[in-house]
C-alpha cells in the first residue's frame, strides 16, 4: 500500500468509528465531512498526501465554508480549485441543517481562515505540488457542530461526556498519521491542536518537535492584525521556512 491509500485507508476507519455517535443540546446538527465530502477529501490526500513528509500541520475541526463544502482542510474554495487543482464532487449530510446548505465548489461564501493559511502558503510555493513536497494539512476532527440557528459550535462547546468518545478516536487516527507520515515537525494551527500533537507525540514516544502557529481564524484579534506575517515568523523560528 502506498502513503495515500494507507491514508485514506486510516480516514475511513475514524468515519466509521465517529458515524454513530450523537450529540446532545446544544448541538441540532451534526456533519460528518469525510462521508459526504470523501471525494474532496479522498481526492486530496491522492494527489498530495502521497509521500512521507516533513512537516503535519494540524487545524481542529472544518470550518463552514471550508472543509464543511470541499472536504480539504481549511478547504477555501478558490484555494482548492485555482492551487491544488481540484475540483470534487460533493453530496449532502443526511441531515442537512437548513441555514447551513452544502453546495459544495459552487459555495459563495469565503473560508477566512482557509483563505489566509492557504493564501500564505500558496504566495511561498506558487506551485502546490512544492508545498506539499513536504507538508500536509489535516485537521484532528472532521466534525461539524451546529446549533439550532445553524451557528458553528467548536468542540470546547460540546459537553465533555460526549467529546470522550470522539477526542479517543481522533486521537488513534492522529496517532496513526504519525506513524504512516513520520514528520520531523508537528505543528498546531492554533494551541488546541498543538496540545493535541503533544499528546501524540508523548504517547508514541516519536521524536519529532512540536510547535504552533497562530491560528487564522478572524474570531482572534492577533490574527486580524496580520496573520501571515505572524505565522511566517513563527514557521521561520520553529526552523521549517
Amino acid at each position: 500500500m502506498g502513503v495515500s491509500a494507507d491514508l485514506i485507508r486510516t480516514g475511513r476507519i475514524l468515519a466509521d468509528e465517529l458515524r454513530p455517535l450523537e450529540f446532545s443540546d446544544p448541538v441540532s446538527h451534526t456533519y460528518l465531512t469525510v462521508d459526504y465530502a470523501r471525494e474532496g477529501y479522498e481526492g486530496y490526500l491522492r494527489k498530495f498526501g502521497n509521500s512521507k513528509k516533513k512537516v503535519l500541520m494540524l487545524g481542529m475541526n472544518p470550518g463552514p465554508f471550508g472543509m464543511a463544502q470541499t472536504g480539504v482542510p481549511f478547504g477555501e474554495i478558490t484555494a482548492v480549485r485555482d492551487w491544488m487543482g481540484l475540483n470534487p464532487e460533493i453530496g449532502k449530510p443526511d441531515d442537512e441543517h437548513p441555514k447551513r446548505k452544502i453546495v459544495g465548489m459552487e459555495c459563495l461564501k469565503s473560508e477566512v481562515s482557509g483563505r489566509r493559511l492557504w493564501g500564505l502558503f500558496s504566495e511561498r510555493f506558487p506551485k502546490a505540488e512544492d508545498f506539499f513536497r513536504d507538508h500536509l494539512v489535516i485537521n484532528f476532527c472532521p466534525l461539524v457542530w451546529m446549533k439550532g440557528t445553524g451557528a458553528n459550535l467548536t468542540p470546547d462547546k460540546i459537553k465533555s461526556s460526549e467529546m470522550s468518545a470522539v477526542d479517543t478516536a481522533c486521537h488513534r487516527h492522529l496517532r496513526r498519521l504519525i506513524e504512516i507520515l513520520e514528520p520531523e515537525h508537528l505543528i498546531g494551527v492554533g494551541a488546541y491542536a498543538e496540545k493535541k500533537m503533544l499528546a501524540a507525540k508523548d504517547e508514541r514516544g516519536v521524536d519529532a518537535k512540536v510547535g504552533k502557529i497562530l491560528h487564522p481564524s478572524p474570531a482572534s484579534p492577533a490574527a486580524n492584525r496580520g496573520w501571515a506575517e505572524a505565522a511566517e515568523r513563527q514557521l521561520g523560528e520553529l526552523g521549517i521556512w
